[in-house]
């Protein structure tokens, strides 16, 4: 088990050894030298100022945004959230300076567009000089489908046969582009153009492309960025957040309201033309750059490492042998189909907090009480609940008229091991044209679900 969420974990200060599947064309070593030696932005992947404060041993203060500051206070405890971060408290990080604590970008961003919101400033003092390993929620394919199978007796024979059939449906919807993908993988390439149509119409049969389409294009926006403004923050050693902020908001309507990047499908023109309205220059190459690296991607986070790339067809493939060759693919396709279910609002802390309790272990054993999103550290960071060994206090923030922050009231409150409820809203019922037009999917079910959602942050939620 411990293995597993030492695989779900990137360490940027040591060269890549997760094992990977045969026959790929690259490995995660020649991206790792790609993306840190060849990208104008890339030094900031082991050199970010998050990372040289984790290392450094030293208090970390982060901000973390609360619609319900006057509930933390009556309690006197703080629930923690999933999403990204498996379970910790959502935060970015604060920079000690002279005329106060200076917000990342991130955080700057969080206030800014988060009006109703009360900031909170937490200081962390840990034992020692914390590990920079972060954990990757694209690589959490497994551990989901390992804890379906434990509580799959929670659901009902109707509910997991209903799970079973939109696994399939929408498996055999995408089966020709998930082989596509795994061909560019292992060197036999598609036309950019051709790849991004058939990625845009896979991702409704299979949401979990979406969000591994948003995290790739991030990546490229965020390392290859040579705006004013890019250049700015990585002189205070941060990665640029606003531009995949930016891209998401202008490609989907509605995603300030719920950040759901299952619904993010751009096809080619409309991937270059939100591109080019970001930063022209870097329109040019997205969709080249798409199609290798959301290949690779795939291939590794999709595949046990077992298989060979080459030999693996999606076609066909009951559940039985999908989720002995692709668990992490069958992984990602449960949780992101349970979710909706009407029943799951009662189940969710029943799935959640198993994962949780196991992440929790794992970050003790480790020595982090700081855990981040380690796609990459671009400044998504949160406080572990139970780490035994660190001194956390809280107060609420003024914030000056130039933007920093500084103690105001200290919160009596402490972190807790219990989650802050969380469902999706209910999906409007559709059929919706797949990667393959003789096949039709009805992805979503009458749901009793209240189309709720608390205030989570974080892309992966």
């Amino acid at each position: 088990m411990r293995d597993e969420w030492e695989h779900v974990h990137t360490d940027y200060t040591r060269p890549a050894q997760r094992p990977a599947p045969a026959s790929l064309a690259e490995s995660e070593g020649d991206w790792r030298r790609y993306l840190e030696g060849d990208t104008p932005n890339g030094w900031l992947i082991q050199h970010s100022a998050m990372s040289e404060a984790l290392v450094s041993g030293r208090p970390m203060y982060l901000l973390h945004t609360t619609k319900d500051i006057a509930a933390i206070r009556t309690s006197g405890e703080l629930h923690v959230s999933t999403g990204c971060l498996v379970g910790a408290l959502y935060c970015s990080p604060l920079t000690p300076q002279r005329e106060g604590l200076r917000p990342h970008n991130l955080g700057a961003y969080l206030m800014q567009t988060k009006p109703g919101t009360t900031p909170m400033i937490f200081e962390v003092t840990p034992d020692a000089p914390i590990p920079t390993k972060g954990v990757d929620y694209l690589h959490l394919g497994a551990i989901h489908l390992r804890t379906y199978l434990r509580y799959q007796n929670f659901l009902t024979l109707a509910e997991n046969d209903q799970l079973d059939h939109a696994v399939l449906t929408g498996l055999g919807a995408a089966a020709g582009f998930l082989d596509t993908a795994l061909r560019n993988a292992v060197g036999r390439g598609t036309e950019a153009p051709e790849f991004i149509d058939q990625l845009a119409a896979a991702v409704p049969a299979v949401p979990f492309l979406g969000y591994l389409y948003f995290e790739v294009l991030s990546e490229y926006l965020m390392l290859h960025s040579m705006t004013p403004e890019t250049k700015g923050y990585a002189q205070v050693g941060e990665l640029n957040n606003w531009l995949y902020k930016r891209l998401a908001f202008a490609a989907v309507s509605g995603m300030d309201r719920l950040f759901d990047l299952a619904r993010f499908h751009p096809r080619h023109q409309q991937l270059v033309q939100l591109i080019a309205s970001v930063e022209p220059a870097l329109a040019p190459g997205v969709a080249e750059y798409v199609r290798r690296r959301l290949s690779h991607l795939f291939a590794r986070i999709a595949l046990h490492p077992s298989q060979d790339a080459a030999t693996v067809s999606f076609r066909g493939i009951d559940l039985s042998a999908l989720r002995y060759i692709a668990p992490g693919l069958a992984g990602q396709m449960v949780f992101r189909e349970i979710r909706y279910m009407p029943r799951y609002r009662h189940l969710y802390h029943c799935f959640e907090k198993a994962k949780a309790l196991e992440a929790w272990d794992y970050w003790n054993h480790e020595g982090i009480p700081t855990p981040f999103n380690g796609i990459l550290p671009k400044g998504e960071i949160g406080i572990h609940p139970v780490y035994p060994r660190s001194a956390v206090r809280a107060w609420t923030a003024k914030r000056d008229s130039r933007g920093f922050l500084h103690p105001a009231q200290e919160i009596a409150a402490v972190l807790t091991p219990h989650l802050a409820s969380w469902w999706a809203p209910s999906r409007n019922r559709e059929r919706m044209i797949t990667t393959d037009p003789q096949v039709m999917v009805d992805r979503s079910a009458p749901s009793s679900v209240p189309a709720y959602r608390s205030s989570i942050e974080g892309i992966s939620a």
